[in-house]
Formats: C-alpha cells, sequence, structure tokens
C-alpha cells in the first residue's frame, strides 16, 4: 500500500506533505518523494529509495519552497524500487506530476499506444502512463479538469490520483477509482489537504470528505468541487474525526508495535464503548442495523478477510456458532473472489478488515452483494470503503494502527465478534437475559486482564535471549485456541523472520510431529479448558521428542510446569474469551524476539499495512 498527501494553502508546502508522509510511512517504505511548485514557477521533485529519513536527508541538503505540493512513499508493485521509479512522476514536457496509488491493470497498451506517438517514459511504473495521458489531453486544448476527467476514463483497475499542474497553479485535483487506496480531504481555513490515510493530516484538521468510486475533486486552498466522473457536482458527507493526533506518535514506547500491544485495554474499552451496558447486562450494535425478522431470516454467515483477520474470523466463528447457533464458514478473501460460492438472501457476509480498503476483502464483499446477501464489516477506519458498502458495521475504535504487524486491530475484532455473537444469539431467541449478563460480565473483565499481562516485559525479553537464535518454531493449540497458533507463527514470521507453523495439536502426529527435536521449540496454547488434558498429552509427545516446550497456561496451573521447559501465565476467563488474552502473549513474544534480532519492527521486509492491490 503506497501512501500519498497533498497540500494547497499558505504554509510551507514541502514541510507539511513531508510530516504526513512520516505518518503514512508504514504504508510503504521503498521510496518517496515530494513534488512542490516552486516560487520561481517551475515544478521541483525531490525522490528517494529506501526510508522516508533519506527524502528528508534530501530535502534538507536540497529544500524546496512553494505552497502547494503532493507526495508519496512507495510500496512497489510495477518497477523495482529505485530512484527513477520512485513517485512523484512529472510528464515529459514538465508541466503536470503526479501520485498515484493501485494499479493501472491496461497500462502496457497505453504505454504503447503514447511511445507511439512519440512520448519517452522516464520510469518502469503504470503511473507514469498517467502523467504523460494528462500533459497530452492540456496540450490539446482541455481545461486542467477534463484533461484530468479524459484521463481517468482510460484507466482499468482500481486507482487513487493526485494531479498537480503548471498550468493551473492553485489547484490540485485528485481521485477514486475503485475500491484502491482511499482518498481523504481535509477541510482547513484558507488550506486544504489531501490524504490516503487519516493520520497523515489529522494534526491539521478533523473535518475530512472520502471520495467514493468514480468521484473527482478540484482542490483550491479555498475549498473543493466534487464530481463523479462525468462532471455531474455532488454533495458530500462531511465527517468530523474524533482521534487525538497524539496517538499516533510512540510516545515512551520503542516501537510503535510496543506503544500498539499496550493500547490494547483501552482499545478493547473503546471497542465497547457505547455498545456495551454493563450496568443493565445488555449489548447493542445499533450500526449493525440487525433485526429479528432480518436475524431469523439467515442460514449462514461467511466471514471473509485476509491475513491476521483471517484468524481472527476462525475465533469469531467458534464465538458466533457458539453464541447464537448459526453455522459460520471463514474464507481467504484473495480465494472467495475465484470460485463461485453458494450464497443467497439467506446469507449474511462479514468482512474484516483493519484499513477497510484491502482490495480482496473488497471484492468478496461485492460478490458476495451481487448474490443478494446482507454485507457486515468490521473495520477499523472511519469511513472506509469496507464500512461504506455495508448494510451494517462495528467500527473496531482501536485508533490508528501504524504497525505493520496487527496487534489491536486482532483483539478489538474479536471482541466485537463476541458482541455480535451476543446480539445474533439474543435476536435468535438462543440467549436470555440472564445468560446475556454472565456474558456481559465476562466481558467486562477482559480490559483489565489483558492490563495485567503488559505489566511485566521482562519474561519476555529473558525468552527473547533465550530463542532468538532459533530457525523454525512450532505453534500449537486445540479448538477456539488453535487460530491463536496460527496467529502467533504469523506473527513471528512477520517481524522476526524465524519461519514458523501454527497446527491444531490434534494434528501433530498427523505430520508435524516429525520436525520436533531438539532445536525446535513448540509454543503450546495450554491453558484450562476443556481441552487442556489432550494438549498436556501433545506437550508430553514434544518433550518424548527432544522438543523445547513454551506453554501459555492459566495463572495458577503450577502442574504444568512439570511438563514443560518455559511457561508463560496468563488470567483465566470464559473460554469465548481466553483467546483475547492468550494472544497477547503471541505478540510480545515475537515482539521481543525480533528486537532482539535487531529487526525493523514496525517496518518488516516486504510488507505493508493495507495490501489496497492484488
Amino acid at each position: 500500500m503506497c501512501g500519498i498527501v497533498g497540500y494547497i494553502g499558505p504554509r510551507d508546502a514541502a514541510t507539511v506533505v513531508y510530516d504526513g508522509l512520516k505518518r503514512l510511512e508504514y504504508r510503504g517504505y521503498d521510496s518517496a518523494g515530494v513534488a512542490v511548485l516552486a516560487q520561481n514557477g517551475r515544478i521541483a521533485i525531490r525522490r528517494d529509495v529506501g526510508k522516508l529519513s533519506n527524502l528528508g536527508s534530501l530535502l534538507a541538503e536540497s529544500p524546496v519552497s512553494g505552497q502547494i505540493g503532493i507526495g508519496h512513499t512507495r510500496w512497489a508493485t510495477h518497477g523495482e524500487p529505485s530512484q527513477r521509479n520512485a513517485h512523484p512522476h512529472i510528464g515529459m514536457n514538465g508541466h503536470v506530476v503526479v501520485v498515484h496509488n493501485g494499479i493501472v491493470e491496461n497500462f502496457l497498451p497505453l504505454r504503447e499506444e503514447l511511445a507511439a506517438e512519440g512520448v519517452t517514459f522516464a520510469s518502469e511504473t503504470d503511473t507514469e502512463v498517467i502523467v504523460q495521458l494528462v500533459e497530452r489531453y492540456l496540450e490539446s486544448g482541455l481545461g486542467f479538469d477534463t484533461a484530468v476527467r479524459q484521463t481517468l476514463a482510460q484507466l482499468e483497475g482500481a486507482n487513487a490520483v493526485v494531479v498537480m499542474s503548471l498550468d493551473q497553479p492553485d489547484q490540485l485535483i485528485c481521485a477514486r477509482l475503485g475500491n484502491a487506496g482511499g482518498i481523504t480531504l481535509g477541510l482547513g481555513r484558507d488550506e486544504m489537504f489531501i490524504a490516503s490515510d487519516i493520520p497523515a493530516i489529522l494534526e491539521y484538521t478533523r473535518d475530512m470528505v472520502f471520495l467514493e468510486n468514480r468521484q473527482m475533486a478540484l482542490v483550491t486552498r479555498h475549498g473543493y468541487q466534487l464530481t463523479d466522473l462525468e462532471g455531474e457536482p455532488l454533495k458530500p458527507e462531511v465527517h468530523t474525526i474524533n482521534w487525538d493526533p497524539v496517538s499516533a506518535v510512540k510516545g515512551e514506547f520503542k516501537h510503535f508495535m510496543q506503544k500498539e500491544i499496550h493500547d490494547q485495554p483501552q482499545a478493547l474499552i473503546d471497542t465497547m464503548r457505547g455498545r456495551v451496558n454493563f450496568e443493565k447486562g445488555t449489548i447493542t450494535l445499533p450500526e449493525m442495523n440487525l433485526t429479528t425478522e432480518l436475524v431469523n431470516s439467515l442460514n449462514k454467515i461467511i466471514i471473509v478477510a485476509c491475513g491476521t483477520s483471517y484468524y481472527a474470523g476462525l475465533i469469531g466463528k467458534f464465538m458466533i456458532e457458539a453464541l447464537a447457533r448459526i453455522p459460520v464458514e471463514v474464507e481467504y478473501g484473495s480465494e472467495f473472489r475465484y470460485y463461485d460460492p453458494i450464497i443467497d438472501e439467506h446469507t449474511a457476509v462479514l468482512a474484516i478488515t483493519q484499513s477497510g480498503e484491502t482490495a480482496d476483502t473488497l471484492v468478496a464483499s461485492e460478490q458476495a452483494r451481487d448474490k443478494g446477501a446482507t454485507l457486515w464489516s468490521i473495520v477499523n477506519v472511519i469511513g472506509s470503503q469496507s464500512m461504506r458498502i455495508a448494510d451494517g458495521y462495528i467500527a473496531m475504535q482501536a485508533g490508528p494502527e501504524i504497525g505493520v504487524a496487527s496487534t489491536k486491530a486482532f483483539t478489538t475484532s474479536l471482541a466485537d465478534m463476541y458482541m455480535l455473537g451476543c446480539v445474533l444469539g439474543e435476536l435468535r431467541g438462543v440467549i436470555t437475559p440472564t445468560k446475556m449478563r454472565g456474558f456481559v460480565n465476562d466481558l467486562a473483565h477482559i480490559p483489565n486482564l489483558a492490563g495485567q499481562l503488559l505489566e511485566d516485559e521482562s519474561v519476555y525479553e529473558n525468552l527473547a535471549n533465550v530463542f532468538h537464535n532459533a530457525q523454525d518454531f512450532l505453534f500449537l493449540g486445540r479448538g477456539i485456541n488453535y487460530p491463536v497458533a496460527l496467529e502467533g507463527a504469523l506473527k513471528l514470521k512477520e517481524i522476526s523472520y524465524i519461519h514458523a507453523e501454527g497446527y491444531p495439536a490434534g494434528e501433530m502426529k498427523h505430520g508435524p510431529i516429525a520436525l520436533i527435536d531438539e532445536t525446535m521449540p513448540v509454543v503450546a496454547l495450554a491453558t484450562s479448558d476443556r481441552l487442556y488434558e489432550k494438549m498436556v498429552s501433545n506437550i508430553q509427545q514434544a518433550k518424548t521428542r527432544g522438543g523445547i516446550v513454551l506453554a501459555v497456561a492459566t495463572q495458577g496451573n503450577g502442574a504444568i510446569g512439570r511438563e514443560a521447559d518455559y511457561v508463560i501465565e496468563v488470567p483465566a476467563t470464559s473460554e469465548l474469551l481466553q483467546p483475547i488474552l492468550n494472544t497477547i502473549p503471541m505478540q510480545l513474544l515475537s515482539y521481543h524476539i525480533a528486537v532482539w534480532r535487531g529487526c525493523d519492527v514496525d517496518q518488516p521486509r516486504n510488507l505493508a499495512k493495507s495490501v489496497t492491490v492484488e
């Protein structure tokens, strides 16, 4: 995912844009650049490869100044990371500059067409066809907005674009095509901001407009004109964002990921805020728009998600089926889009996506909508596409999550699915008021219990010292904790680059046991539940084969210490909520191992926060 920032107003544009890019660096960091309409009447561009700090050094050595500018931090899709492939891209004649997020699926025929007309390309990117097309239309005599509109009409695929031109030195144009990359307008006083994500501009304004598919905005320092791609005026909704910009700063923590792990108790409170009445023992989800008739008409729920959100969905399946007694299937969004699922008007499809812009999950949602399904979403980013297209949604309310490896978005989505299961069960008549009060009471304790897990990280620092040289890890869980094992393995892979696999412990004898020896750490989720004795048996089998066992066990269980080499204790809660608590040690273990190994925790190689292209 790439980050985009634009500015027009009285401030120094390069400073505003660069500061915004720093808040979006998690969205792409193989190269970055800014373009400013300088005071000498020319477009000045500064670009560099690698971390955003490289661009910062370049700007310090060779500053640019002006009151209108655009910038970009890149995660490559076309063309290797290099200075010439970095954005912004300028047209052959130097009159137009563009930043872009997405994939121009038909860029090859467009490039060939332009090359045949004598256009010389300076990069390998699909983005450059956009700027060359706009410049061509301007040279034919079209106005700026018409030239951009004509260009957008030729593009195939999902794309977000911001354009700046020498011919209109007091205007920026931004547009959104499809579901890749959001475009947000920030409304200021005598100034306007453009960004692909809220944190980039939250320091300056809380009033925002989110562009929908096939919408374009002509932006001046005094305001904006929003139209569709045919030029018809539109009246957008202005959203007031309540996030505190300080929450996007690491503060006392070494990394954003560490901060966000520690944010989880508050994030869990926030996701319950306005929904759970602990006094009355009730849960309401007003944005879900649920009715008894709708819920009782459903034959099944399909959860679609990718990556960490997929593992959250697997846990959600256990929760919703146990609480609401309705069948739940869980599918990867990236696979769901390529087969013909059995969906009709008696199906609800629930999309889980932190960003609300994950391309595969959005396509899966649209596919479900076309088949007549009710569309729900659990999403963190307010105003995102997944939220807007849904018939009902639950906002995670976790606040900005900057670290690429998801933490608080995972645990808050679990709490959200628990609440959803409770409400569905109540509407289906399978949860009585007495039972609901019990479920709510269990939920009420989770933030505090999560906070207890974060009081002392020394145990994880010590474990990291022991395990940081391991080449492979095996994570085992049973029942609702099997997906926690999958998530634990994913976290370790993502940020420490250690190979790790998550398995259902009952499958250990069906293959994975062959891997276990004295060099293979085995993380066993063995909290006290109905499957505890079976997990102890799995631990014993691993120990018999020389495995080094690290058990995650319930506080006060002294017996587990006789079976495992190392023990992490977690507080006890209900079986359905235990995964929220069991996940936090997985995050801390992975974090401290990655730190010990000297890895870039917040920005692991080859990964970006939100995958908005296939």
